[in-house]
Order: C-alpha cells, then sequence, then structure tokens
C-alpha cells in the first residue's frame, strides 16, 4: 500500500511559508504536518510514503524527503492524503486506516466545506487526477486543515502538548548534563535527550504541560522554559531567555522572550526581544531587540496579507504577530507592526516601522523598498549557511531564481 501526500491549490494562500517547502513540511506543533500524518497513519512503517507537490517544489522535497517517490504516477492501491490536514486520532484516522488494510471500493473523504481530505483508490488508472470522477462514493468528514497563515500558530500549545505526549518519552532524562542549581519542575513531564545540557541557574517547567528537549539542546543559565514546549536536536537556549507556549527545530537559537511561536529549523532569534504568535521560516535571523507586536492597541481583530487574495484579510484571530518567510533576516532593534507578513530573502532594516507586507527579495524598511538582487541574497545565504555546516543545493538555487524573477510584486 501507498499513502500519497499531495498538496492543493490552497497552498497558494499559505505563502511565503509555503514558497520554499511543501505544505507537509510546514511546522505546526512539535512535528511536521507530514510528520504527523505519518505517524498516524503508518506507524509501523508498513506502507510506501509518496509525495505529491507543486513542480516548483519537487527539487527540494526530492532533498528534503530521500527515497520518498515525488511527483510519480501512484501505481496499486493508493490512499492520496491532503498535505494540509492537521492529523489526529479519532472517526477520519480510524477510517483511514481502514482502508489502508484493502478490501473497500474507492472513496473520497471531504470537509462540510468540500475540501478533498483524502481519498482512497485501490488500483489507480493511468492518468489518474485526483478530480473526483462522478459516482465516487464521497463521506464528509470532520477534519481541522490548515487553510491559511494564522492557522500555522492557531491553539500551537495544545498541538505542542499533543505532540509531545504521542512521542512517548517523557521522563527520560538518560545522558542529559543538568547541573547543581538547575531546576527541572514536574520531571515525569519532561524528556532530555542524549547529549542535552542545562546549566546553572535555569528553570524548566512542565507544571502547564510537557517540555521534550531533543538531543544536544543547550540550555545556558537563568533560562525559563514552560511547556507544553518542544526544542529540536542542537537548539540553543540564551542565557536569561523566557520560552513557553512554542516549537522549534533543529539547531534554532532562542533568546529574549519567545510565546506561542513556530520556528522552523535554522532559524535564529538569539537575542533579547519579543516574539508572539507568530512563525519564522529556515535560516530565519531577527537582529538583537527585535520586537514583534501581537496584539492591537484596540484589541481588535488582526488582518493579515494573503498572497493569494492580493491583499490583507481578516483572521478571526485577536492575537498574531510576525510571519516571515525563510532567508529573511532584519536589522537590530526592528519594530514589526501587528500581524506582519514577511517573505523570502527580505532584507529588513532603517528608521521607522516597516511595512506590514514586507515582498520577498525586497531591501529596506519604512522609508521604501528596493529589489534584493538574488546573486547578493545567495552570497550572504551561503555565508550564513556555511557556518552550520550546510549550503545551498542546486534545487534551491532553481527554486530562489524562479521567486527572484517574479520580482517585488510576487505577492508573497
Amino acid at each position: 500500500m501507498t499513502i500519497c501526500l499531495f498538496e492543493d491549490a490552497t497552498v497558494a494562500h499559505l505563502a511565503p511559508l509555503t514558497l520554499t517547502r511543501a505544505a507537509c513540511d510546514l511546522r505546526v506543533g512539535a512535528r511536521t504536518l507530514g510528520d504527523g500524518a505519518a505517524a498516524l497513519l503508518n506507524a509501523d512503517g508498513a506502507h510506501t510514503l509518496a509525495l505529491l507537490v507543486r513542480p516548483e517544489i519537487a527539487g527540494v522535497a526530492r532533498e528534503e524527503h530521500p527515497g520518498v517517490a515525488v511527483n510519480a504516477a501512484p501505481k496499486g492501491p493508493t490512499l492520496f492524503v491532503n498535505q494540509r490536514w492537521l492529523a489526529r486520532p479519532g472517526g477520519l484516522a480510524a477510517a483511514l486506516i481502514r482502508v489502508l488494510r484493502g478490501g473497500e471500493p474507492a472513496r473520497a473523504f471531504v470537509t462540510p466545506a468540500g475540501a478533498l481530505v483524502a481519498l482512497w483508490h485501490p488500483d489507480p488508472p493511468a492518468g489518474f487526477s485526483l478530480e473526483l470522477p462522478n459516482g465516487t462514493p464521497t463521506e464528509q468528514v470532520a477534519a481541522v486543515m490548515i487553510d491559511r497563515l494564522w492557522d500555522v500558530v492557531a491553539d500551537l500549545p495544545e498541538r505542542v502538548e499533543h505532540d509531545v505526549l504521542a512521542m512517548a518519552r517523557l521522563g527520560t532524562h538518560d545522558g542529559a548534563r543538568v547541573a547543581d542549581g538547575a531546576h527541572v519542575v514536574a520531571p515525569r513531564d519532561v524528556f532530555l535527550g542524549p547529549g542535552v545540557t542545562v546549566r546553572a541557574g535555569a528553570v524548566i517547567d512542565a507544571s502547564d504541560g510537557p517540555v521534550h528537549l531533543a538531543a544536544g539542546v543547550t540550555v545556558e543559565s537563568n533560562a525559563v522554559l514552560r511547556g507544553p514546549l518542544f526544542l529540536g536536536e542542537k537548539s540553543t537556549v540564551k542565557a536569561l531567555a523566557r520560552i513557553d507556549g512554542s516549537a522549534a527545530g533543529e539547531q534554532c537559537r532562542l533568546g529574549g522572550e519567545v510565546h506561542e511561536s513556530s520556528l522552523h529549523s535554522f532559524a535564529s532569534k538569539g537575542h533579547d526581544g519579543y516574539l508572539g504568535n507568530s512563525a519564522l521560516g529556515r535560516w530565519v535571523n531577527l537582529g538583537a531587540a527585535t520586537d514583534t507586536s501581537n496584539l492591537k492597541n484596540d484589541y481588535g481583530e488582526v488582518t493579515l496579507f494573503d498572497a493569494a487574495a492580493g491583499g490583507f484579510v481578516a483572521s478571526g484571530r485577536q492575537f498574531l504577530g510576525l510571519v516571515m518567510g525563510d532567508h529573511s533576516k532584519c536589522a537590530i532593534h526592528t519594530a514589526f507592526s501587528t500581524g506582519t507578513v514577511v517573505g523570502v530573502f527580505a532584507n529588513v532594516f532603517g528608521s521607522g516601522v516597516p511595512p506590514r507586507h514586507v515582498p520577498s527579495f525586497s531591501w529596506g524598511g519604512g522609508e521604501g523598498l528596493v529589489p534584493y538582487r538574488i546573486g547578493k541574497a545567495l552570497r550572504v545565504a551561503e555565508a550564513v549557511m556555511a557556518r552550520r555546516g550546510t549550503a545551498v543545493s542546486d534545487a534551491e538555487r532553481a527554486l530562489l531564481a524562479g521567486i527572484a524573477e517574479k520580482g517585488m510584486g510576487n505577492g508573497a
């Protein structure tokens, strides 16, 4: 059996985060969407995983998922699952696990709004399309879908808690080095991976939710970590930092205050300043004393730039901070307004408050924006990535060149 995670047209609303990755690689908790779906539907590893993604993303998807077939024609019994589904145990998951056992005819699972969540086909024909043919049995299901940017950070503490509990290693501290004078509160709800270092004066408090620190994480002196919380491998929490209700991928750097925010791998927020209800892409760097507003002065609904809609749209949320795409950076003392969207490879600096939408490959801030030349942008990326022992791949170069060609008006 094959489980094929597919993208649909709605991923356009998730730019800039989906400009450089498949939707399944969005970090929406301790896990990405794809990891969550695989853990639930393929827990025993008995099924083959495959991906259907936008053509421009295929190269980087293959690098992100070595050994996984990307955009190959489906063969044999296949369960197609929407990458935007936030996988959770329950009725839909049970139904999908049941069809994976085989013996059932083709059927589709859709939300009340008509979005295709999953499609089971025992024998996809040549030229198969996810467009449902007339007569396909359809079942309406309840499913949480990541439809818009604000959905990436919605209910983040609850999602982190769900994922950390599912990892089922709480209470394990083997191989961790916890200094005298450090405090681990509610240790049975804390996982400390091998090589974790917790220095004197640091506090890890799981009273309000579990904490998972993956292998090689360093927590410097007098930092305070409150669950629910997940930190990926080799991430560093700087001295005096305050982190809660958040999730970060591998090799992130966190300082100052981070509240209910999602950081993709290699993101750096290593200095004082506030980051709240925000999502950062890979290789983002926030300058010292950068602050994000996550609440309007009138306590009203936050609007957010939607690239597919071509303008600002109502989020339905009261708390919403910054969304910043991969490789974007800002100068020291940058102050972002509530509900700001920054594209990929933007360099934000200068006096004044930056606009609430900073397009990809732009340079400047409140005093105006000019194009950020791709050659210069890639030279910076090469220097940054070399410090972590990585490099810009040919597939990434091709993808970024396509984004840059669209210019500052690309809506992302």
